[in-house]
């Protein structure tokens, strides 16, 4: 890593944020699943065990002798975008960057003790100079937030489970570190996602460029509108069947699905908190020391609770039903399974929770855990 040279950096008409803490852009998810994720059992001793003993040196050397490192002669425009995301999260040290070959879109930031930030050719070709400004400002947030850590762990535990899957119950252990590992990092995602929005300030690009990773570059025959749309009508997901699969779908992938991401990044973009930021009042770093965890609890509490209260999925729905102490629990699991409407014992009382409207958006599920990148 390099020290950053402020006379040098591009000249943008973008706040910039002196002394921000990641916690300022954090998804509260994102905190849960790690103190989650640090719960687990076992993880502690295997933390410990691979911080030491994880070929970081080997790492680095692939990609300094087989990709292309980012620099002022190589992707010059690369290494001014990440020079001024460094800039604009006040992040003291550039973490090396390279570009892989490699033609399907994607980044990633990993190391141990200093991170690394990847790119592929896919992604470089796929997206414009605004859209690739969100994705650097989002890897330059997972180095600030501290996530390369876990994400490089993650990575050596899921090549390791494969080499492992022969031995009987030899891979059972390690699966449930990784799966912890991959919803931990699925919600870091999110904050990730805000910190790339607090870099390019920019909230049609980053809608854009997750149009464009879903769905090529073919912008002239997308709609951020009707793509918003997708992510509301599969929270919605019709019955507590189409719950179920949606859990079953996202628990291999390293990322939440891009149109749950792109509206979840497009209602903080709305809040009062994005605003505050833009506005100069944030979480200070060097008061990251003092700051309440007790607090964080709260925060991620109440964020679950409003998940489960205003989410429009049949299963969250559901929970909120039982929370509430709703009666007629057989006949809502029943419609909520069958995709049943009003008409269920109890009344009223059966068939409003069963139509699946009125609620409010809601964000995805609250599920606590790791996510991953």
């Amino acid at each position: 890593m390099t020290d950053i040279s402020h006379e040098n950096v591009p000249s943008r008409a973008r706040r910039r944020f002196p002394g921000i803490s990641s916690r300022a852009y954090e998804h509260p998810a994102d905190r849960s699943a790690l103190v989650a994720l640090r719960r687990l059992t076992g993880f502690d001793t295997v933390f410990k065990a691979l911080s030491g003993l994880l070929p970081e040196r080997s790492l680095r050397l692939l990609f300094l002798s087989d990709s292309v490192r980012v620099s002022e002669a190589q992707f010059a425009h690369l290494h001014d975008m990440l020079r001024d995301a460094c800039y604009i999260l006040d992040l003291e040290k550039v973490p090396p960057m390279y570009v892989k070959q490699d033609p399907q879109p994607n980044a990633m930031c990993i190391g141990m003790d200093e991170p690394i930030i990847v790119v592929t050719t896919g992604l470089v070709e796929l997206l414009d100079e605004e859209e690739m400004r969100a994705v650097v400002g989002h890897e330059v947030g997972h180095a600030l937030s501290g996530h390369s850590v876990y994400r490089t762990i993650l990575l050596f535990l899921t090549n390791l489970a494969v080499k492992v899957a022969w031995i009987p119950l030899g891979n059972v252990a390690i699966m449930a570190i990784v799966t912890a590992l991959r919803e931990w990092f699925r919600k870091s995602e999110l904050s990730a996602d805000r910190a790339g929005l607090l870099v390019g300030q920019d909230i049609q690009a980053s809608m854009r460029g997750l149009m464009k990773i879903a769905g090529g570059n073919h912008l002239h025959e997308m709609n951020v509108d009707a793509f918003l749309a997708q992510a509301d009508e599969y929270e919605k997901g019709g019955d507590l069947r189409d719950s179920v699969l949606k859990i079953l779908n996202v628990l291999p992938r390293s990322h939440p699905f891009t149109t749950v991401r792109a509206a979840e990044l497009k209602k903080w973009s709305e809040t009062r908190d994005f605003q505050r930021i833009m506005d100069g009042h944030y979480p200070q770093r060097d008061e990251d020391k003092d700051a309440s965890v007790s607090d964080s609890f709260r925060e991620s509490a109440s964020h679950y609770a409003d998940t489960v209260r205003t989410s429009k999925d049949p299963l969250m729905k559901l929970v909120g039903d039982i929370a509430g102490g709703a009666g007629d629990l057989g006949g809502k699991l029943r419609d909520k399974f069958t995709g049943g409407g009003g008409g269920a014992k109890g009344g009223a009382g059966g068939s409003a929770t069963t139509d699946g409207g009125g609620s409010p958006e809601g964000p995805q599920n609250p599920e606590e855990g790791p996510r991953k990148a």
